[in-house]
């Protein structure tokens, strides 16, 4: 049992590595030089065509019923991490229980209660960190649709088509912030069941990151969604 250190060195460098992948994943997804090929500004490049296709239109219901769609997405996944965050404090009581399975595997090393607890404290901070993304991310939609509101119906907007353009532009705006921290709390969800890996051992810990990164990649610059909204 371990007694001296809660984590050894091959729990941290497989720690390290995990977080390495995660901020080095991010940086790339949101960095414009690697973005601007990715699904991701793609459907920001969509989400400017339908900002000015509502501009055109005389009714909004079909713009309404989006953002309400977007919003229950949100709160969809805000309280599935919600459900996720009191999973992992239940199992925290089964603290012992876990580390007893996890020994009885075929792998190098032994398991302790503390160990368990903290990894699972960890997975907390996963899912909250990806609960805040996914709440401020609902609020920033909801301050969309009201943007969405306050922009001009056709008649008007041919009048003062400058102040037309502003309105589209903050709304446009908006969403694309609120569809940011929403793919950020997206990412924090995959990582967190790669970071499931930890709890079988360090070096699976390290072949889930690989293999999240590997995923998520393919579907960011790979996938035929990707390919499907490439300008001709």
């Amino acid at each position: 049992m371990r007694n001296a250190a809660i984590f050894d060195l091959p729990d941290l460098l497989a720690f390290v590595a995990f977080v390495g992948g995660w901020v080095a994943y991010s940086f790339v997804v949101e960095f414009p030089i690697f973005a601007r090929h990715g699904l991701s500004r793609q459907m920001n490049r969509q989400r400017e065509v339908w900002m000015r296709t509502l501009l055109k239109r005389d009714l909004r219901m079909i713009d309404t019923a989006i953002m309400a769609g977007l919003q229950q997405g949100t709160g969809f996944f805000a309280s599935a991490c919600i459900f996720a965050i009191g999973g992992c404090f239940a199992l925290i009581g089964s603290a012992e229980q876990i580390a007893l399975i996890v020994t009885d595997l075929p792998l190098e090393g032994s398991f302790d209660r503390g160990l368990v607890e903290a990894k699972l404290l960890g997975l907390v901070a996963i899912f909250a960190f990806a609960f805040f993304k996914f709440g401020w991310s609902y609020r920033l939609f909801n301050y969309c649709s009201i943007l969405v509101g306050a922009v001009p119906m056709r008649q008007e907007a041919e009048a003062d088509p400058a102040a037309a353009e502003a309105a589209i532009r903050r709304a446009l705006t908006m969403n694309r912030i609120a569809a940011r921290h929403f793919n950020a709390g997206l990412r924090g969800i995959f990582f967190g069941l790669a970071y499931l890996g930890w709890f079988v051992g360090p070096i699976v810990l390290v072949g889930t990151t690989v293999l999240v990164i590997l995923i998520l990649g393919h579907r960011q610059f790979f996938s035929d969604a990707n390919v499907s909204l490439r300008e001709p």
